[in-house]
């Protein structure tokens, strides 16, 4: 069996992607790897950019203890990232209130005769 960790391009937040696979084509003058899957008595090939290959290897071991790194890595930027919007939305809903209480003061106003607003005469 060999085990593959491959880079989710295009997909965030996601960034990678594990699998086994029981067999592989590849070739130097090629610029992918093919991977062939059995389901239901029909080979299934996935083709995947040799760029986007970030560990090919027999060593399940090895290939568990990157992934868990990468899980970890990735676990840990999504709880920033999470933080972020937090305060993103803090932040709008602030502004949102802000700007509203400045319309609604303007609004007051409005009708003085000291500003030049033409809505007064409609």
């Amino acid at each position: 069996m060999y085990y593959v960790i491959k880079k989710q391009v295009d997909k965030l937040p996601s960034t990678f992607i594990g699998f086994a696979a029981p067999k592989y084509i590849a070739s130097k003058k090629n610029e992918h790897v093919i991977f062939l899957f059995q389901k239901e008595d029909k080979v299934i090939r996935k083709w995947v950019k040799l760029s986007e290959i970030i560990l090919l290897t027999e060593d399940k071991e090895y290939f568990l203890k990157v992934m868990q790194q990468f899980k970890d890595v990735e676990e840990a930027q999504q709880k920033i990232v999470d933080e972020a919007h937090k305060q993103l939305e803090k932040s709008m809903t602030n502004f949102t209130e802000t700007m509203y209480a400045q319309i609604n003061e303007y609004e007051e106003i409005r009708d003085s005769s000291d500003v030049p607003d033409l809505l007064k005469d409609l």
